[in-house]
């Protein structure tokens, strides 16, 4: 942790301003180990292996904490890098632009392996804070240490540890994997300043029936509920029929008859991951397999979310035809 990071920090209980109380000595700028201390309510928090600690597992309701644990496990075992992330993260964010975080202070609610928060940064984010539930803020903070402008939170994303002073916020594939997407989205949106700008990225539910009638009940009773290094293996198998698929029919197709590759079986989307490699195809297909909550998202409700926050100018966008991109200025 960098010690100024205090200064956007807040007790997630009170709001009181944190101080520091005792620290290791440090690695360069970085605090590895030490601890935080509420000026107002006197609750602490430490700061473990580089990351200040405001939630813990053993402490949450369950539905959170199995979450965190399942998704934990993917960031720390699926840490590769793709030359694709960039433009990738861009189509979740779109309209924003590489230019638009310039000088920023932004926070993005759920971070993973960190591959966003160090993105952020390369585009010249004035600071960038990444917040996660789960263990996988240890491989963030390992992937993002050296980014002299990036910061690493554990924290629940309903109960965030900051003051409202962020210019920027976003969320992509975080806030349909919590207990209630809509509450994540307001808190998350709380903490950007008037005429700060929001993005989020959720899965849609126009498009997605068969996943909702066939996947989902797969996911909820069997594939969430096994150990991770199991689902691991398992999920090969249906990656195994996703790249032969988007490989040698959908990319070859759609580059030699357009026409006809719209009339596929759900070609945005299988079309777009071809374009990844073995690796990522199955990081995606673990990932649709190992949650236990996922929700998808009605373009009707997710506008709604906009409307309850005071959002204004905002841009919603079909995302590969089976998700939600949403951009706005909160004016509030």
């Amino acid at each position: 942790m960098k010690e100024r990071l205090l200064e956007m920090l807040a007790c997630p209980v009170c709001g009181g301003d944190l101080k520091l109380v005792h620290e290791e000595p440090r690695e360069d700028d970085e605090i590895i180990e030490g601890c935080l201390s509420c000026v107002k309510c006197e609750r602490e928090y430490p700061i473990e292996r580089g990351v200040p600690r405001f939630a813990e597992l053993s402490s949450i309701e369950k539905e959170k904490a199995e979450t965190a644990k399942n998704f934990g496990w993917q960031w720390t075992n699926f840490t590769q890098e793709d030359d694709k992330y960039s433009e990738q993260f861009l189509g979740w964010l779109q309209p924003v632009r590489k230019d638009f975080f310039e000088g920023k202070i932004v926070l993005e609610g759920g971070c993973g392996k960190g591959r966003h928060t160090a993105l952020a940064h390369e585009w010249g984010a004035g600071e960038v804070v990444g917040i996660d539930l789960s263990a996988a803020v240890d491989s963030a903070f390992e992937a993002t240490r050296g980014l002299p402008n990036a910061h690493i939170v554990q924290a629940d994303i309903f109960k965030l540890p900051f003051k409202q002073c962020f210019d920027y916020a976003f969320s992509v594939g975080v806030l349909h994997h919590t207990p209630d997407p809509q509450k994540a989205f307001k808190s998350l949106c709380s903490k950007v300043l008037k005429d700060g700008h929001v993005s989020a990225w959720v899965y849609g539910k126009e498009n997605n029936d068969w996943i909702i009638k066939y996947v989902n009940p797969l996911r909820e009773g069997f594939t969430s509920k096994l150990n991770q290094p199991a689902l691991y293996q398992l999920s090969k198998l249906p990656t195994a029929g996703v790249f032969i698929a988007s490989k040698f029919l959908y990319r070859p197709i759609n580059k030699s008859s357009p026409a006809l590759a719209s009339k596929l079986f759900y070609n945005d989307y299988l079309n777009h991951i071809g374009s990844f490699g073995w690796r990522e195809q199955h990081n995606i297909v673990f990932d649709h397999l190992v949650a236990p909550t996922a929700f998808y998202i009605s373009r009707e409700d997710f506008e709604s979310w906009w409307d309850a926050v005071g959002a204004e100018e905002v841009e919603i966008t079909s995302h590969n035809s089976n998700s939600w991109a949403g951009f706005g200025r909160i004016s509030e």
